[in-house]
């Protein structure tokens, strides 16, 4: 275990202390930054980036750790070590690295997938899975996974469903597994299980491990819809995957945001997997991931598509506001309201959000169609601000000449898209895409309306 670690490069070492980072692991000696202010009398904790230490002070960190931590950290290290060695075969063969293989590149460059895969497999009970050799990096084969969890009395979530199928919608793996120990909620309007589903269920989790292990040997890529959520509940860390709530960008929603796997369906594949208040169906789950994993690389999906986005998934007091930011402190927040239509008030509570030389306050409407009308007719040039979230540029000129300017954004976005202008923004329908199959129980997809959207470039206006 110690020798892995020795022999192991500068670079891979440095991984690995950033994984102890994010994780808050501490050896003996507690964790990198308590350390390094134990152990350097010269500059203590003061320089804690790890890629600015020698190997030496990085393997010295690492041997702080438990045996059992070391052999994990030894896994680690191997894994950095393939994909590592397969690197330079990708810069040197690009044209070699097939679609499928781009998508999981996509995937692992999304903004929130270290935060979210940062999976915490040192844990008892995780299975590591190696990425091999570069021979099965090039694979290029595909299984989408999707499961089911139910709450435990210890507060924990614990895995009673899971199915996997291949690119073809075949089914690879169907099983009902047992917990194992006592159930406090089966969210049986979720899942459509109940107690009575595993009565007599001998499938336990490892059992499901191992068979994942057999079906994914020789680096397939996995596939999933928030797929990390499916890995946590397995206890399974796989690197080689494409999550569909990471390949396609969004108009009406920040960049760090992802549609729901029924809404997403709904806008690329032009139907539902469920109707609402309708239980889960794992198996169709499977298939709707795979189903938007074969329309991306059929039609590219590149332009950014407009979801429908649940209301309750914003809070109720904010769907009748608009924000308003970045104005100038000398600007009366009351001087605001000529720009909006309706009969809007203002939140005159500011003193908190003043940050210099500006500060925000909120625009507030009588309902959600006041809200919607007064952003539609507002005048100003359509941007998005840091998270990625539409909001407009406006300029206004104040009594004395003087022009003042500010953004505006929605605090609520895609509630209640237009669906003809959804349509336009579809491709062709991929129903005939192969393989596919119709998730409705045999109702035909819906078919989807083509045409070109014309881009209309907002100009800014100055309201007097």
């Amino acid at each position: 275990m110690g020798k892995r670690l020795a022999d192991a490069e500068k670079e891979v070492l440095v991984e690995v202390v950033r994984f102890t980072q994010k994780n808050g692991l501490k050896g003996t000696e507690g964790g990198w930054k308590d350390f390094l202010a134990r152990n350097d009398k010269k500059f203590g904790a003061s320089v804690s980036d790890p890629k600015k230490r020698s190997k030496d002070v990085l393997l010295a960190f690492l041997l702080t750790f438990s045996k059992d931590f070391q052999k994990y950290f030894s896994k680690l290290v191997r894994r950095l070590k393939e994909r590592i060695a397969i690197e330079p075969f990708m810069k040197e063969f690009p044209d070699k690295i097939s679609p499928e293989l781009k998508l999981v590149q996509l995937t692992a460059e999304h903004p929130e997938y270290r935060k979210n895969y940062n999976l915490p497999s040192y844990q008892e009970g995780w299975k590591v899975m190696r990425e091999g050799k570069v021979t099965n990096f090039m694979n290029s084969a595909m299984l989408a996974i999707d499961c089911e969890m139910v709450l435990c009395h210890d507060g924990t979530e614990a895995l009673v469903r899971v199915c996997v199928v291949d690119s073809n919608l075949e089914v690879k793996l169907d099983e009902l597994v047992n917990p194992f120990k006592a159930v406090a909620d089966y969210r049986t309007s979720i899942t459509g299980l109940s107690k009575k589903d595993l009565k007599g269920v001998m499938c336990s989790l490892v059992d499901v491990q191992k068979s994942l292990k057999k079906i994914l040997s020789k680096g397939k890529i996995l596939i999933g819809h928030s797929l990390s959520k499916d890995l946590h509940a397995l206890k399974f860390d796989y690197a080689r995957v494409i999550d569909t709530a990471y390949i396609f960008k969004y108009v009406n929603l920040p960049t760090t945001a992802s549609a729901s796997l029924n809404s997403l369906c709904k806008s690329v594949l032009g139907y539902a997997v469920r109707e609402e208040g309708e239980p889960h169906n794992c198996l169709k789950d499977a298939e709707a991931a795979m189903n938007l994993v074969i329309a991306k690389l059929k039609h590219g999906f590149n332009d950014p598509i407009e979801v429908e986005v649940a209301r309750n998934s914003v809070p109720e007091s904010d769907m009748t506001k608009l924000l308003a930011h970045r104005i100038p402190v000398y600007l009366p927040c009351q001087e605001l309201l000529k720009l909006f239509s309706g009969n809007p008030s203002i939140d005159e509570k500011i003193d908190s959000r003043i940050r210099g030389d500006y500060y925000s306050t909120y625009i507030l409407f009588g309902d959600i169609d006041e809200v919607e009308k007064a952003f539609e007719e507002l005048d100003g040039q359509e941007t998005k601000d840091t998270r990625g979230r539409l909001q407009k540029y406006v300029l206004l000129k104040r009594d004395n000449g003087d022009v003042a300017s500010f953004y505006v954004r929605k605090m609520a976005y895609g509630y209640r898209p237009n669906e003809s202008e959804l349509s336009k923004k579809r491709p062709p329908p991929v129903e005939d895409a192969e393989p596919t199959k119709e998730v409705n129980d045999g109702q035909k997809q819906k078919k989807q309306k083509t045409g070109k959207k014309d881009k209309k470039k907002s100009k800014i206006s100055v309201v007097e």
